[in-house]
């Protein structure tokens, strides 16, 4: 299948789907250095009923609830450390979305995966139906959803830019921008949205964001929707809600 979509590419005659890859680390009270939140929200290897995913404003139950977005394929552990894989299709445009539920006491490995895929590295190819879904290292949006792992300890390592293709990224993690700004530069990958304080990692972010770059929007219409959003459902203030989402370097 990989062969055919190559030549498929090469000849003109199909435009692969544009991908966005969200990794979300499942709130754990055991294994992160969060403000511990109830027990039945807050186990890391208990997907369906995590904050970050299964909650209702946790990225599953969100994004299945946005009329653009159809939920088209549901995978149990598809790889290590990931509890569930969900793959939606937009109803308008041609771009697929992927989500992952990373366990939650795999911190350090789920930061790596979304540092390599923001380097363009670990590319994923998901066969659906007719199309293959060129996700990872490929996506050309890549997320980071949950706990602000760098808070708690650093990696030894960061990974390096693998190519040229462009890609931007977004960290909705408490004050990703100052634990994130070296590694992201190293990867090479633009930075869309992150953040300055402390902020709940909830998916309206996410979804705001999500819409505003598909509609090819300048980062600052970006950045005022993804305040929005946040002031609506935190009640913070449209002007604290801007000072702790930015956007850029």
């Amino acid at each position: 299948m990989h062969l055919l979509f190559f030549l498929l590419s090469a000849f003109g005659n199909y435009t692969p789907p544009v991908t966005i890859h969200v990794l979300v680390a499942l709130c754990d009270n055991k294994y992160q250095g969060i403000v511990p939140v109830p027990a039945a929200i807050g186990n890391g290897q208990d997907p369906a009923n995590n904050l970050y995913w299964g909650c209702g404003y946790g990225v599953k139950t969100f994004l299945k609830k946005q009329p653009d977005w159809q939920l088209v394929k549901q995978l149990k552990q598809p790889a290590p450390y990931i509890h569930e894989r969900l793959i939606f299709k937009h109803r308008t445009q041609n771009v697929h979305l992927v989500a992952d539920a990373y366990d939650g006491a795999r911190m350090p490995e789920t930061i790596t995966r979304f540092l390599q895929y923001a380097a363009g590295q670990e590319p994923v190819y998901i066969p659906l139906d007719k199309d293959t879904i060129r996700a990872g290292g490929n996506a050309r949006l890549i997320c980071f959803v949950g706990h602000n792992g760098l808070m708690d300890a650093a990696l030894p390592a960061y990974p390096a830019k693998a190519n040229d293709r462009p890609r931007d990224v977004a960290i909705f993690a408490c004050a990703s921008k100052q634990y994130f700004t070296a590694p992201i530069r190293k990867t090479g990958a633009n930075p869309l949205m992150w953040t300055t304080h402390l902020m709940s990692p909830e998916a309206y972010t996410l979804d705001a964001m999500i819409d505003s770059w598909l509609l090819k929007e300048q980062p600052a219409v970006t950045h005022r929707k993804v305040a929005a959003a946040y002031d609506k459902y935190q009640h913070c203030g449209l002007k604290g809600a801007g000072r702790l989402f930015v956007t850029g370097w």
